[in-house]
């Protein structure tokens, strides 16, 4: 029996999800497959692991529900602690694959694993590879090609606004017939077997979450629907405390547990029939970010990995050991930083405000290798995007798509976002000086 192999990579759900419902459609034996890649999992070249034990155990998460989810559509999915192109030859070998589905992912690392299956596919076996993971689709955007994606964000938004519509959600996913499943079962890894240490969620953490498609929508419904708190969004995103000062709907879109244009639609449905306002408009304008910052990687390519970014500015930054022990121990100058910083450690989340002030001091203030703080963050963040995340360390270092190159009062931002110090004493109760 002839199959097609769903190769699950950043879209790890079963609706709205073309890859899947791609293969579906061929009308051969579907068989999914994701692989924990050992290479994510271990020390990067700036001294972190790849992937932090947050993030391995939402993502851990997430997988167990996709799996039960395609087991539901009678759809088997092969889980390997493996690298990708050094396995997937066998499961073609084994099963008849003669067609593999997957998200196109174009950043050098997961560039280079596509790039390596291709080279060794045979010409009766065909890869397709689909634009799955924007608000915007590649081929509706208003720009000859992504040269012309502009450097200054309003520019982006203001057009597509103007000149495109998102697309329509897909079709869901139909159950095939019980024979599709195949015998074989495969072992999710736990984080001992990733090489990480298990912990217990901190109960002060804002970000209390589980991951997987189940939850991504349990979460979307209570923000919405059940509290609609939706409707304030705009006024209370630049919170510090608490699971509701934001969507944080960013860790299951990361991993594609939901999509941006399932998030989109739900937000029309709501203003139709509860409220639209600014608020309900801004989290669609912080989406239009989200695929801007995705644009300028299909643009500019690896340099947004590079000291001097897009920009191709040539500062002198610095390397200091001290200071990078200070920064991620929460014991520089500043206690907003410290309690941020603290956050993200014990946590693996930390609020855009944050982020934002910290970025600022490590690259504007302390003049440090911003590309220390951007790996850093992609150890420990549970929400990490190789392109936001990237982008917005370009974008505050001064070497991205800032226009204004600004630089943060943190004092000022303190006073402005934890006037009370309830932040700051919840994450340094026992370590303020």
């Amino acid at each position: 029996m002839d199959s097609a192999l769903v190769w699950f990579r950043n879209n790890l759900r079963t609706q709205d999800n073309k890859p899947l419902l791609k293969a579906i459609a061929s009308k051969k034996r579907v068989i999914g497959a994701y692989f924990f890649d050992p290479r994510q999992f271990q020390m990067s070249s700036f001294g972190f692991k790849k992937t932090q034990k947050y993030r391995a155990q939402f993502l851990i998460e997430t997988v167990k529900n996709l799996q039960e989810n395609l087991k539901n559509n009678n759809i088997t999915l092969l889980i390997f602690y493996k690298k990708p192109e050094e396995h997937i030859k066998t499961l073609i070998d084994k099963y008849n694959i003669s067609e593999i589905h997957s998200q196109k992912e174009w950043t050098q690392e997961e560039n280079l694993v596509t790039s390596t299956i291709q080279n060794y596919l045979s010409g009766t076996i065909i890869h397709y590879t689909y634009y799955d993971q924007f608000l915007f689709h590649p081929e509706d955007i208003p720009y000859t090609n992504f040269k012309d994606i502009p450097e200054v964000f309003t520019q982006f938004r203001k057009k597509c606004e103007k000149e495109i519509s998102v697309r329509p959600l897909l079709r869901d996913a139909h159950k095939l017939t019980h024979i599709n499943l195949i015998g074989q079962t495969t072992k999710i890894p736990n984080l001992e077997t990733l090489g990480l240490t298990p912990f217990k969620k901190d109960r002060r953490s804002a970000f209390p979450f589980m991951g997987g498609e189940e939850s991504a929508w349990q979460r979307l419904r209570h923000y919405f629907w059940d509290t609609q708190n939706l409707t304030i969004y705009k006024k209370t995103r630049n919170g510090l405390l608490g699971k509701d000062y934001s969507s944080k709907l960013s860790a299951w879109l990361a991993n594609g547990s939901i999509s941006a244009k399932q998030i989109y639609w739900e937000v029309k449905s709501f203003e139709k029939h509860i409220k639209k306002n600014q608020d309900t408009y801004w989290l669609i304008f912080e989406l239009i970010w989200r695929d801007y910052f995705k644009y300028i990687s299909l643009k500019h390519n690896n340099h947004i990995f590079k000291i001097d970014g897009v920009l191709q500015k040539n500062y002198k930054w610095k390397h200091d050991k001290k200071t990078l022990h200070q920064w991620i121990n929460g014991t520089t100058q500043y206690n907003f930083v410290n309690a941020n910083m603290i956050e993200l450690k014990k946590t693996g989340w930390m609020s855009n405000r944050g982020r934002q002030n910290v970025a600022s001091f490590w690259a504007k203030e302390q003049e440090q290798d911003w590309r220390i703080g951007a790996a850093y963050f992609e150890s420990m963040l549970i929400d990490y995007d190789v392109h936001s995340n990237w982008g917005n360390w370009i974008y505050n270092a001064g070497v991205g798509n800032d226009p204004r190159n600004r630089k943060f009062n943190i004092k000022r931002q303190q006073e402005l976002y934890d006037p009370n110090g309830k932040f700051v004493q919840n994450w340094m109760q026992n370590t303020l000086f």
